[in-house]
């Protein structure tokens, strides 16, 4: 089942499934315990992240591509940050360029896998950790380059600006996380274009990782890396300027589309 979240004509706000473009059916119930299809449908006026993130748990440098790209030797262990949750951004909402990142101008895009905790997860093993998921969604983990690698390195400054995380269109949860095609266009043209077989560590192997000493408290987000092709690492490098269009799509799921406005 797809699920999205959005407003209707009275700025109430649903969870829905069968969105055609234009209505979606209703559903009665919660995505961290279970939906009920109603008989009622309602024109969508305005998607919305699928869920409000608890919070926002990052993997850097966890496919093998974009491990080599930046010249960085493989991770041993998984490479974990932050981001504020109140850096989320809905489907078609502008990502903003703040003015701490206008000079020098070093915003990145990040498409990545978003796997949503359903139940407060601690010490889960691999074998088990599907039971945790509520579904997954497409993260775009926009970041500037200029904070996170300079000023000290501050990777969750550099990453939590207003706007820097979209998520969406939809969640989703019968798909396999380990073999989906995932890829990023700008302006029309792929810059990234990989799939998640790529991932050093696995979004099970994730989940074991990070709650055998911390818990995961239901509707975390677990942006789970992104594939080579970032704009730091061309040649030259891309940065993301005012005017620019992202389409992020990953196989299974849809596409996210958010526009860049400074």
């Amino acid at each position: 089942m797809d699920i999205i979240r959005f407003t209707d004509q009275s700025n109430n706000t649903f969870y829905g499934t069968d969105f055609d473009g234009k209505y979606a059916t209703v559903l009665d119930g919660s995505p961290f315990k279970s939906f009920r299809k109603t008989k009622d449908k309602s024109e969508v006026i305005k998607l919305l992240t699928p869920i409000k993130p608890t919070s926002i748990i990052c993997i850097g440098l966890n496919y093998r591509q974009h491990a080599n790209e930046t010249g960085l030797p493989i991770p041993e262990y998984p490479v974990i940050f932050m981001k504020n949750i109140a850096s989320i951004a809905n489907p078609f909402d502008d990502i903003k360029l703040p003015e701490s990142c206008i000079d020098p101008l070093q915003v990145d895009y990040e498409v990545e896998l978003a796997v949503v905790i359903g139940k407060d997860a601690k010490n889960v093993s691999k074998e088990n950790a599907n039971n945790y998921i509520a579904g997954y969604t497409i993260g775009n983990d926009i970041s500037a380059r200029t904070w996170q690698f300079n000023n000290g390195g501050q990777w969750v400054k550099g990453k939590s600006f207003d706007t820097f995380c979209p998520l969406g269109p939809v969640m989703v949860k019968d798909v396999d996380p380990e073999n989906m095609n995932i890829k990023t266009v700008l302006n029309g043209e792929v810059m990234q274009n990989s799939n998640t077989s790529d991932m050093i560590f696995s979004v099970y192997e994730l989940i074991e990782l990070l709650s055998c000493d911390m818990t995961l408290i239901e509707g975390t987000v677990i942006l789970t890396g992104t594939p080579g092709g970032v704009g730091f690492a061309q040649n030259p490098q891309i940065f993301l300027k005012d005017g620019d269009k992202l389409d992020l799509t990953i196989e299974g799921i849809g596409t996210l589309s958010n526009n860049v406005v400074e």
